[in-house]
């Protein structure tokens, strides 16, 4: 495969780097990382591949990730580069300055973004009607802009030893820009399902959330992360929207996912089809979501859950 001659990458979530770099590493002859924060961000941006860092400068709570579209659009429009590539982590803030960068760079963004092909421009595919198909967008313009979802490509092992470029920006400052009065902590526990080896997905069949206890403590068992459907985060609001499994939600790719009281609609399930190996306990026989797994077993999961906490106990 042809490589482009640098890729742009930016992520307001750490975590996500990584993989945004890896993606870089994989399709351009140089990586081109925006980076916000200290030495240390700059040096880990380095040590997954990055060979060129343009750091942004400190982190500033009063500052968002939008505000520093100005700043990016600049260093992109005077580059030399040309038929380039900008990717971005697909989540809210980043794809709300992706999309203030297409207007400022007249540059075509493609969400969500699944798979990236450059040997006959640059194509992305991303999920369309809500998972039922797959759209391929090619993209004209000189430089293009995606948001890459989760799993995509591995992160590469970090090697501190790798060094490359930083230039010191300066920041442009917004024509309308929004400050930040305040920052609180969101409730709740912090969770990577995409990242996971194991999952257990738990949809409307587990009757109550006094059940979902049931269900924590056979992930526990199996060492699994509990995710669930979209009713059970969205409409009861029992679990947080970050363990929701879905096309809109989180894109699983586990070795194991094990769904319990899930129907399988397509919407669900497109999160799921990454897995290795799906079972999935449902007392409807006639459910969707058996014409998906590799096993399965049709019953109660109220039944099912405790058989298998004493099985597994055992």
């Amino acid at each position: 495969m042809s490589k482009l001659s640098n890729i742009w990458v930016f992520s307001d979530i750490a975590s996500r780097l990584p993989e945004i770099i890896a993606a870089g590493v994989a399709l351009g002859e140089k990586v081109s990382a925006f980076v916000i924060g200290t030495e240390a961000d700059i040096n880990r941006a380095y040590s997954f591949g990055a060979t060129h860092v343009y750091c942004l400068g400190d982190k500033d709570s009063q500052k968002i990730t939008e505000d520093y579209s100005n700043t990016i659009a600049k260093v992109i429009s005077s580059s030399t580069d040309t038929n380039t590539l900008m990717l971005l982590a697909a989540n809210k803030r980043c794809k709300a300055l992706a999309s203030k960068l297409g207007v400022q760079l007249q540059a075509g963004v493609v969400n969500d973004v699944t798979e990236i092909n450059i040997d006959n421009g640059i194509c992305a595919k991303h999920m369309a009607y809500g998972g039922l198909a797959i759209a391929e967008e090619k993209i004209n313009s000189p430089i293009a802009i995606m948001t890459l979802s989760s799993g995509v490509f591995e992160a590469q092992v970090a090697d501190t030893n790798n060094t490359g470029e930083a230039v010191n920006v300066a920041f442009v400052e917004p024509k309308t820009p929004i400050k930040c009065i305040e920052r609180r902590a969101k409730q709740g526990e912090s969770v990577d399902l995409g990242k996971a080896k194991r999952v257990i997905g738990v949809g409307s069949g587990i009757g109550s959330k006094d059940n979902l206890q049931i269900a924590s403590e056979l992930s526990e068992i199996i060492g699994a992360e509990l995710g669930c459907s979209r009713p059970i985060a969205e409409t009861e609001k029992w679990m947080d929207r970050e363990r929701y499994i879905g096309v809109s939600g989180v894109m699983l790719k586990p070795e194991i996912y094990l769904a319990l009281g899930i129907s399988g609609q397509i919407q669900h399930m497109v999160g799921a089809l990454g897995s290795q190996t799906i079972f999935a306990v449902n007392k409807d026989k006639n459910a969707p979501i058996f014409q998906y797994v590799d096993y399965g077993i049709v019953g109660d999961i109220n039944k099912v859950m405790p058989a298998l906490i004493n099985a597994l106990k055992a």
